[in-house]
């Protein structure tokens, strides 16, 4: 996955399609000459539709198309001929992508499914013609109704990237590196914090023939759920996981007490995270002997399995992947 490729937000201006005017037409032939009211109804404006596509992963098809216009829909005409209806506009994003209003701010709808269809801006109604205004009483209404205004505004979309497993962790925790080895994914890889900006997808294989999704999130800090070091952008990409994979090095001076400020800033950020299995990776784990891991293993936390691994020796990995297994199919 790119990383100069992947948009995970964008805001777009949609205007749907006004609806038609109904038609006033009164009925008019030679051996007919008062044949009363025959006007058709307008065709109804154009919508825009939000559609799950999950062969898209990013929403870069969009950045560069942010102004979206639904068509009119047709005027009635005689002899009850209804308007044409205006053209849809479909807008198709990967699945986990949110919808709200710019203005107030406001969710409108989420799509995690495939094929799955949601109205952004509905189009407006075609007016009624003077077909449905006559009676017995007023039989030449020479008036028929307006079609409904168009309606616009901008939105914006945002991606969740959804997958089976998130790595959770500071930067330089090792997250790329693990997800480099396990899977054919090709993060960028740089011994300095913040080298994973964007969100990086890979496919684990597991014993017969079985796999599962793998997400790269960019590191967190202290701090993050108030939006430091761009936190509410990456942090919103976990909520689609269903298991947190913590990955605290071996070298680092707390590991209990990382652990504890990663499950914080989760809290902070929105509370559900915490309902979500977790597991525990002691990363770099080339550094430490036996001695060393016997002193870690009474400092870890408890109540969560834990697992040591070193992407580098590829270490630790088939006992990692049958922990995430029996996680996510717990």
């Amino acid at each position: 996955m790119a990383e100069t490729n992947f948009v995970d937000y964008v805001k777009i201006f949609c205007r749907s399609g006004k609806g038609g005017a109904g038609s006033a037409h009164l009925r008019r032939e030679k051996f007919n000459p008062k044949g009363g009211p025959d006007g058709g109804d307008g065709g109804r404006g154009g919508d825009v539709i939000v559609r799950g596509n999950s062969q898209l992963w990013t929403l870069l098809h969009l950045k560069y198309d942010k102004h979206l216009f639904a068509g009119h829909g047709g005027s009635g005409s005689s002899n009850q001929k209804s308007g044409a209806a205006g053209a849809d506009v479909i807008i198709e994003v990967p699945l986990g992508t949110v919808a709200r209003e710019e203005e107030p701010e406001k969710i409108l709808f989420e799509i995690t499914h495939e094929g799955e269809e949601k109205i952004l801006v509905k189009g407006g109604r075609g007016g009624l013609g003077n077909t449905h205004f006559k009676s017995a009483t007023f039989q030449t209404p020479r008036f028929a109704q307006p079609g409904e205004p168009y309606r616009e505004g901008w939105f914006i979309l945002e991606l969740k990237v959804l997958a089976d497993v998130g790595l959770v962790g500071f930067p330089n925790a090792g997250k790329s590196t693990l997800l480099s080895v396990v899977s054919a994914a090709k993060p960028r890889i740089d011994n300095y914090p913040f080298t994973t900006l964007t969100p990086n997808l890979g496919i684990v294989s597991y014993r017969d023939e079985k796999s599962f999704v793998m997400a790269d999130i960019p590191g967190i800090i202290e701090g993050a759920a108030e939006g430091k070091g761009l936190g509410h952008r990456f942090l919103r990409h976990i909520e689609r996981n269903s298991v947190l994979l913590f990955m605290i090095p071996a070298d680092s001076d707390d590991i209990a007490k990382e652990y504890r400020i990663l499950v914080e800033e989760l809290r902070k950020y929105n509370p559900e995270l915490l309902d979500k299995k977790r597991v525990m990776a002691i990363t770099k784990c080339d550094l430490l002997d036996e001695e060393l891991t016997d002193e870690i293993r009474p400092l870890l936390p408890s109540g969560i399995p834990v697992v040591f691994i070193s992407a580098i020796n590829e270490t630790g990995l088939v006992p990692l992947k049958d922990v995430l297994w029996r996680a996510i199919n717990s």
